[in-house]
């Protein structure tokens, strides 16, 4: 495992950004695993901004996302297939084929879930990027989900729905499921990269990083991967031990680290 932490929000973003950097220059056909959410906002217009400005191409390259509310009207803006358009997808050469998101719109959700796991097996990530939520998911794998679970239909908790509320008029529209990768399918990628930032996420960074790798945290799975890199900013860090602290790379934080 190897973790960063950064000063704040926007320096975190640009450590990320370098690892999508890196692989696209490297290999122009790669495929990445992205999600939604607060925390990947900044990083994605770091993209767009490059792409533009740059000329960084995304045209062979393939974008897998993580989960997909169920329930939500398709034309709803809610519905993580429009947020992927709005803040990444349409401001990129990425050939709209090749992006791909768990279709919750149709008759057999089933059948949705079992296409999925096929374009995963067929579509190795050389990167999946995540954000940790508040009790420890990822995707919307919430605690308790077994670390061998697969593409499925899940019940999003209480805790979850609240915290995705915001972005709703009410939490009486925040969708009850969703389809998401499961823990197995994120560990298959070559590399992960998870973010936190925000004093919100300490104690699932703590948890995570230092708990016990239980299915309680859905995160702490993520220790068991050989290629798993923790970027931080300093608020999420406020509960980490000093030794865990003393072992992170430093970035932005009194001078650029490695």
């Amino acid at each position: 495992m190897n973790l960063i932490i950064t000063s704040d929000n926007q320096t975190l973003s640009q450590k990320a950004f370098q690892f999508i950097k890196e692989t696209i220059t490297r290999k122009a056909d790669a495929v990445f695993g992205l999600p939604t959410g607060d925390t990947p906002k900044k990083l994605y217009q770091m993209m767009i901004d490059d792409h533009q400005q740059q000329g960084t191409s995304y045209r062979e390259a393939r974008i897998i996302n993580l989960d997909e509310y169920v329930g939500l009207a398709t034309d709803h803006p809610q519905r993580y297939f429009h947020f992927m358009r709005s803040h990444l997808i349409d401001h990129l050469d990425i050939q709209l084929p090749n992006f791909h998101i768990p279709r919750s719109d149709c008759i057999s959700l089933h059948q949705s879930c079992l296409l999925y796991e096929a374009l995963l097996a067929t579509h190795p990530r050389d990167i999946q990027l995540l954000g940790l939520g508040i009790n420890g998911h990822i995707g919307f794998n919430e605690p308790g989900t077994p670390f061998t679970a697969r593409t499925r239909v899940v019940t999003l908790t209480e805790d979850t729905r609240r915290a995705n509320a915001r972005f709703f008029s009410s939490i009486d529209e925040v969708p009850k499921r969703a389809i998401t990768m499961g823990i197995e399918n994120i560990l298959e990628a070559k590399k992960i990269v998870i973010m936190a930032s925000g004093k919100s996420k300490a104690q699932a960074v703590r948890n995570m990083l230092e708990g016990e790798i239980t299915e309680a945290c859905p995160g702490s799975a993520l220790r068991m991967h050989r290629d798993l890199w923790v970027i931080i900013d300093t608020l999420a860090s406020q509960k980490l031990s000093d030794s865990t602290r003393h072992q992170a790379m430093v970035w932005g934080v009194g001078g650029d680290g490695q």
